[in-house]
Formats: C-alpha cells, sequence, structure tokens
C-alpha cells in the first residue's frame, strides 16, 4: 500500500506506547485512524491529543484478549470510517515467566492478549478487508522476542515466537487478495510494557513477584533498564509506516541485534548438518 491519504487504519494498543506512535504516524499521513484500547482514560487523552495532528481519529475500548470484544470494535470502526485497509494488532503484555515458579495464570494473560489477541484482530477484520477488495496491510506486533530466545523461559517469548510464525504463514495466502503482512520485531523501545500489570484482569490472578535475588528477578530489572533507555516509538512507527508502502513482511528496528539471530540460526544450520552425517 503506497497510498496511505484518504485510508482508514484500526491499531490496537492505541492509547500508548508503539500503538500510539502508529496512530500519530497514521493521522500525520491523512489516514482516518480509530485507536482501540483497554484503558478508557488514557485513550481519550490519546484521542484528545491527535485532533490537531487529524481530525478523523477516534477511540474505542477494547480488550483484545476477548473475541466480541474485538468485533465490536470492529463494527463501531466501519460504522465510523467504512472500509478499512490497515490493522495494527499490537496490544500486548508481559509477565514474569522463569523456571523458579511457573505460574500458569500468567501464561494463560500473556498467551490470550499477545496471540490470540492477533487471532481475534484478524479474525474480525480480514473477511471485511477480502470483500472491500481495496487492498490492504495487517501490522501484527511481535519482538525480538520472537526472533531469539534471550529472555529465557517465558510467555512472552513463546507469545512472540508464536506471532512471528503466524504472520509467516499469512503473508502468502492473503498475497493474491492484495493484502500485505508484516511482523513487527522491536528490541527495546520507551513504552510501558514493564507495567503491564496495571491492566491485569482479576480472572488471571495477582501479578507473579519475583523473589528478590533470584534469577527471574535480576532479568526483569535487567529488561526494565533496557526499556527505559530504549528507543522513540515514534521510530518505531515510521519504519512501520515505510514497510507497509514497500510490503516488507519482516521490520527490525535494531540492527545491532542481529548477531543474536545469527547464532541462533548457526545451532539451526550446525544441527541439520548433523542430522546428515552417518550416525
Amino acid at each position: 500500500m503506497r497510498e496511505l491519504a484518504g485510508k482508514t487504519a484500526f491499531v490496537t494498543g492505541g492509547a500508548s506506547g508503539i500503538g500510539f506512535a502508529l496512530g500519530r504516524a497514521f493521522a500525520e499521513a491523512g489516514m482516518k485512524v480509530m485507536l482501540a484500547d483497554v484503558e478508557s482514560d488514557a485513550l481519550a487523552a490519546a484521542v484528545n491529543s491527535l485532533h490537531n495532528v487529524g481530525p478523523g481519529v477516534r477511540g474505542i475500548d477494547c480488550d483484545v484478549a476477548d473475541a466480541a470484544s474485538v468485533e465490536r470494535a470492529a463494527k463501531a470502526t466501519f460504522d465510523a470510517f467504512g472500509n478499512v485497509h490497515i490493522v495494527c494488532n499490537n496490544a500486548g503484555v508481559a509477565a514474569g515467566g522463569g523456571i523458579d515458579e511457573i505460574a500458569l495464570d500468567s501464561w494463560r494473560w500473556v498467551i490470550d492478549v499477545n496471540l490470540l489477541g492477533v487471532v481475534h484482530g484478524i479474525r474480525a477484520f480480514l473477511p471485511h478487508m477480502r470483500a472491500h477488495g481495496e487492498g490492504g496491510h495487517i501490522v501484527n506486533t511481535a519482538s525480538m522476542a520472537g526472533m531469539q530466545s534471550g529472555l529465557g523461559f517465558s510467555p512472552y517469548t513463546a507469545s512472540k515466537f508464536a506471532v512471528v510464525g503466524m504472520s509467516e504463514g499469512l503473508a502468502p495466502q492473503l498475497a493474491p487478495f492484495g493484502i500485505g503482512v508484516s511482523v513487527l520485531c522491536p528490541g527495546f523501545v520507551r513504552t510501558r510494557i514493564g507495567e503491564s500489570g496495571r491492566n491485569r484482569p482479576d480472572q488471571y490472578g495477582a501479578a507473579q513477584v519475583p523473589e528478590p535475588g533470584s534469577a527471574t528477578a535480576m532479568l526483569v530489572a535487567m529488561v526494565d533498564e533496557m526499556i527505559r533507555n530504549g528507543i522513540d516509538p515514534a521510530d518505531v512507527a515510521a519504519r512501520v509506516l515505510a514497510a507497509i508502502r514497500a510490503n516488507e513482511l519482516y521490520v527490525f528496528t535494531h540492527p545491532e541485534m542481529r548477531t543474536e539471530v545469527e547464532n541462533r540460526f548457526t545451532a539451526i544450520t550446525t544441527a541439520f548438518d548433523r542430522a546428515a552425517a552417518p550416525v
């Protein structure tokens, strides 16, 4: 999709971070934008702050873990703007993982938001996008944690690997319909992902607090520091817009992380070499 002006974009997690930056970038490109988020007050403030950027910016309360909520948000977007051309399944959360204590509620919450939230977005918008025949683009936010397992055994890593694989499988299936697919794999970005627990529903229980001094606690502290020193979400949004216009599948933001991915690929190809050798 090279021409964005006059088209419509739907963005989950749109009240802050990467989602808000995407909404701003789309509005600046002349698009109509529906920001969706589970935080009502933050969403209202985000929409209000973009009124001077583009008049066609609205907000809708949406819990991506709830398929019905996403469907309602999709209908509200169709009613407000007509055809939707870009869907950004961006909302995401993080919760403690590790092997010290495997909290099933945390796994369910992260998978419900990070993985099923993407499924719900595709399910709610894809039939509409195929039907209107004007082409479009789907952007699924994964992470560098979906390309290499530096964060260890965690629901976040598992969910992001799944989003990468799902996006890779979706792209060739949608190409004949003129619908592109990008999977966004950023490194550390200045967002509130480290404060995900503020939106954790009661059904998933209380957030797990790592034991002080444990390996999990040290990893969480290290990641929090890297997020605070991360890149500006606006830089990520600029990369995404360029990828949409060029129909690029993979969107990376931190070229210095290339070595980590190459090390994984080297280990994989070495294992294939062993498989080819006589036992």
